[in-house]
């Protein structure tokens, strides 16, 4: 997932995000809410549980390894991670809060603490807000852009799922990396309705063929621009 332009339905904006993984939000031009999970609570506290074991299963001497987030290194994808889940937050409890997609490559959060600030923190809360009765309903404001909330919430979804498995295959954990059959429905879903108009702007990378008979994860993966075979060997 890359860095795009965000739009509205009717208009670009120059606004940040997180859909891709350096870190700008995308508005389809239709809301993939209609593609959006059901049951949002138990699937995303079960995508937040799986990222939350890859993170702490991260070595210090680990975080300069390669992701297949092509431009980010686990340092650098986690300081994505530790930089954009107070606004999705923020935009699931109508708290927004603004974040500058030029200023998260300037700021290294993966400082610290910074295990226990994402995995008993930053991703319980983003898990929570958008967990919440009518979170995925109406509108949500991302930093000043106001998006579907289904939108934002697919990206939630999309990023626990995705960043989670770039993170496991990054530092060998891939084998581990749990993607329950209904988590892997609704990311699939999820990917599916920010995927075109995403890929248009930059957010993900080309569409990688996956058999329509491999497991849905590397469906998801394939969708998101990711090679299910990645290694940092190759």
């Amino acid at each position: 997932m890359d860095a795009s332009q965000p739009t509205t339905t009717s208009e670009t904006t120059q606004q940040t995000g997180p859909a891709g993984g350096a870190g700008t939000a995308v508005a389809p031009e239709h809301s993939p809410t209609e593609h959006s999970p059901t049951g949002h609570g138990p699937v995303l506290a079960a995508a937040g549980a799986n990222a939350v074991a890859v993170i702490q299963a991260i070595g210090d001497d680990q975080l300069d390894l390669p992701t297949p987030c092509t431009a980010l290194d686990v340092r650098g994808l986690l300081n994505h991670l530790l930089f954009w889940a107070p606004a999705l937050t923020g935009a699931g409890t109508g708290q927004p809060v603004h974040r500058d997609a030029a200023a998260e490559r300037d700021q290294d959060l993966v400082q610290g603490d910074w295990r226990r600030r994402l995995t008993e923190h930053a991703l319980p809360d983003l898990v929570r807000a958008w967990s919440a009765p009518g979170a995925w309903t109406g509108t949500a404001n991302m930093g000043g852009l106001e998006l579907p909330a289904g939108v934002v919430g697919s990206m939630v979804l999309a990023e626990l799922v995705v960043h989670g498995w770039d993170l496991a295959v990054a530092v060998g954990v891939d084998g581990d990396f749990r993607c329950e059959d209904d988590v892997a429905q609704a990311a699939h879903r999820a990917v599916a309705g920010l995927a075109e108009q995403g890929r248009a702007l930059g957010a993900f990378g080309p569409e990688v063929p996956v058999a329509a008979t491999a497991p849905l994860l590397h469906r998801v993966l394939g969708l998101a621009g990711r090679d299910p075979g990645w290694s940092s060997a190759r």
